[in-house]
């Protein structure tokens, strides 16, 4: 096992040396503070709703820009219905674009949220620390490891132009290797897992690639499009779509599989003289359980990052569209398709742990 993650590693850091060539671009982000509101006015869109225009005085905290000064002028901008309102004393990230004829143009984008974002993860580290212990401490390392995996190998790749899928699928598997092996140990019981989750993806990949093809997903939403021209290489964003079904399975079916395989084996432990078919039954009744929280959890998680789009289903009057109309529109397909074959990979990743694991898995009774 060590010897495949070797090899994956090596696949990862080989394919990341070239880099990926992003396009020239005449935008400039730099940090800000408000100085002063010069003007503020409330603008009516279009469809009924009250927004702030300002106009405002912003002054560089870092870099080319330090105590710099720079007047923005958003009202009476048609573009600019922003719902943020800036105050004297805000932070901001702000940018400069150039015009067709040279000209600058400055604009803030968002308030600075780091500060904040740092405190908050202190404090669920802190916590994770305190209630797990060196277990706590060990999977905030593999957390940290995935991160920067994702960060350094799997996004550079994918902008550089290699196939989003087969780059998600190795870098997949390292990760969970290194995030089970961190926080389980090298055994039987981690070896075990990694053997139900790579079974339970092979199954929720196959479904993916189908439903995919069968619905006819390109991957090119919203979000996607800001890609568009940004790299010089081509990007599969139908295997940047798959590419995501992946990486969020693989960390539902790690959180499954290591409770079932831990269920029999404390079943074992506490029986040792039990069937490898009594085994299973007993461990898949405590799975069968809570698989219905499982699925649930999945839903919710997927629900809640996708709320703005369920908002969709509520408009149900005489002007709006349908129920049909609504999920075979492409965005809400492809949250519906990622909900379902994730939860199927969730829900049949506990049989399979339970049955490898009351087969293979052994118990030291010395511990």
């Amino acid at each position: 096992m060590k010897k495949y993650i070797l090899i994956l590693s090596l696949f990862l850091g080989a394919i990341t040396f070239s880099g990926p060539v992003l396009a020239s671009n005449d935008i400039d982000t730099f940090e800000a503070r408000v100085v002063k509101v010069l003007d503020q006015r409330e603008v009516v869109a279009e469809n009924g709703a009250k927004l702030v225009q300002q106009d405002l005085v912003m002054r560089g905290l870092k870099g080319e820009w330090k105590d710099k000064e720079i007047v923005y002028r958003g009202i009476g901008q048609v573009d600019v219905l922003s719902g943020q309102v800036y105050e004297e004393g805000d932070e901001v990230l702000a940018q400069r674009t150039t015009g067709p004829g040279g000209e600058d143009a400055f604009a803030p984008t968002e308030y600075l949220r780091r500060d904040w974002l740092y405190l908050l993860a202190a404090l669920f580290a802190l916590v994770v620390v305190a209630v797990g212990g060196w277990k706590g401490l060990r999977s905030l390392v593999a957390l940290a490891a995935s991160f920067f995996l994702i960060l350094k190998f799997i996004l550079p790749a994918i902008l550089a132009g290699y196939s989003p899928f087969l780059v998600s699928l190795a870098g997949g598997l390292v990760i969970l290797a290194f995030i089970i092996y961190l926080t389980e140990g090298f055994n039987r019981k981690s070896n075990l897992a990694m053997a139900s989750v790579f079974f339970s993806l092979l199954i929720t990949l196959g479904l993916s690639v189908l439903f995919t093809w069968l619905t006819r997903l390109s991957g090119l939403d919203e979000d996607a499009g800001f890609l568009i021209g940004m790299t010089t290489n081509q990007i599969d964003f139908r295997g940047l779509l798959l590419a995501g079904f992946l990486i969020g399975a693989i960390g539902v079916l790690d959180d499954v599989v290591i409770g079932q395989i831990e269920a029999v084996g404390q079943l074992k432990k506490t029986n040792p003289l039990m069937s490898s078919k009594d085994l299973f039954l007993a461990g898949y009744k405590i799975g069968n359980t809570h698989l219905g929280s499982m699925i649930n959890t999945l839903f919710l998680t997927y629900a809640g990052a996708s709320l703005p789009l369920l908002l969709i289903f509520s408009l149900q009057d005489g002007s709006a569209i349908n129920f049909s109309q609504a999920i075979n529109s492409e965005v809400i397909a492809t949250e519906i398709v990622r909900t379902l074959v994730g939860s199927i990979g969730v829900a049949l990743s506990m049989p399979i742990a339970t049955a490898l694991a009351a087969k293979w898995l052994k118990i030291d009774h010395k511990h």
